[in-house]
């Protein structure tokens, strides 16, 4: 039995945007760092910081991310979680050629499998798969879906500066539907076309640029047609949807206006509203938004269904965050919701 429910509470804790990353990963970045070999800026300010640093949170960070055994799960027991969903971290396998990127991808999925085996309790996980190599990651997902159990995908984000509004990445989303499994949606650090001004003012993480990059690409989603094409898709957004629950009235409006004057060739009309979208194939998570008010308002706007835990451990481990969560103003059949039945609904758990 997990820690949590040995107290007599009436539901499990589950956190459902952890992060990890397999060492020939980390060691793959660590090289790239040093011979300067990503071409990519965000990249190099995101893990030239958590690679290579040697600060406390650095190190802290890194080690706690490599960790798929014990130290993980003691960490856990002392937060009061009581299963992890582990995604790889971001950009994953996404830097990367699409020979090695779809290697690399397979093997992390194995490992992480293989940890999800030992401690079926505690870990549960979702695929890395090479978005760059669109019809290898449609047929890997179903691989680690099939075989290795896994409950959906991680993309983090952008590859490169692609987004999957193109259709040339569609496969992937065709195979998660037929599978019914969940593709859930990292932010990654901007392209290059995107970063300058954020970077040059620190701004390009998880502080703001983080938001700017992943809420963009959920919008090019849903302008694109992605829902109508795939209606039962179900997609994941981390951080309450990147700010976009509170952006939902103007979304709607904006979007219904420049659709009927044609202001822009790229933008057709479609089948549902932005917010319909939003509230019927999208689900959030409070991965960093441990923060009762946008928490309360996010469900309130999209659905009290629609809204799941998850801590982003090891980036934000905060331990006393769980008992902040647990004195929101809700009953115990919607913190259940919250925190246990919605993650079992989306990922069938």
């Amino acid at each position: 039995m997990a820690a949590g429910s040995a107290a007599g509470r009436p539901y499990r804790r589950i956190a459902t945007e952890e992060a990890w990353i397999s060492p020939e990963l980390l060691t793959m970045y660590q090289k790239m760092l040093k011979d300067g070999s990503s071409n990519d800026s965000g990249f190099d300010s995101l893990w030239r910081h958590y690679g290579l640093g040697m600060s406390e949170r650095c190190v802290n960070v890194r080690e706690r991310m490599l960790d798929i055994g014990d130290r993980r799960i003691n960490d856990m027991d002392a937060a009061g979680i009581d299963m992890q969903l582990l995604l790889l971290t971001t950009p994953g396998v996404q830097l990367l050629d699409a020979e090695s990127a779809i290697t690399l991808a397979a093997a992390s999925n194995d490992q992480v499998s293989a940890a999800v085996h030992k401690h079926p309790d505690r870990f549960a996980a979702l695929a890395a798969i090479a978005p760059q190599a669109p019809h290898a990651a449609a047929k890997e997902l179903e691989r680690a879906v099939t075989r290795l159990k896994l409950k959906g995908a991680v993309i983090n984000s952008h590859s490169r500066g692609h987004y999957l509004d193109d259709g040339k990445f569609w496969p992937i989303f065709e195979a998660a539907e037929s599978l019914d499994v969940p593709i859930y949606i990292h932010p990654n650090t901007p392209p290059p076309d995107m970063i300058g001004p954020l970077l040059a003012r620190g701004l390009d993480g998880a502080i703001y640029g983080f938001a700017v990059e992943c809420g963009m690409h959920l919008l090019t989603i849903m302008t694109s047609g992605v829902f109508d094409r795939f209606p039962k898709l179900r997609m994941v957004f981390g951080h309450l949807g990147e700010g976009l629950p509170f952006w939902l009235f103007r979304l709607d409006f904006m979007h219904r206006a420049q659709v009927s004057t044609k202001r822009y060739e790229c933008l057709k009309p479609l089948k549902r509203k932005i917010s319909d979208y939003m509230r019927e194939n999208v689900y959030y998570t409070t991965s960093g938004m441990a923060w009762e008010p946008a928490i309360m308002f996010t469900r309130s706007v999209v659905g009290s269904d629609r809204v799941l835990y998850a801590m982003d451990y090891p980036y934000q481990y905060v331990s006393e965050e769980v008992a902040a969560m647990e004195r929101m103003p809700l009953t115990d059949q919607d913190k259940k919701a919250f925190f246990q039945s919605n993650a079992e609904s989306v990922f069938r758990l």
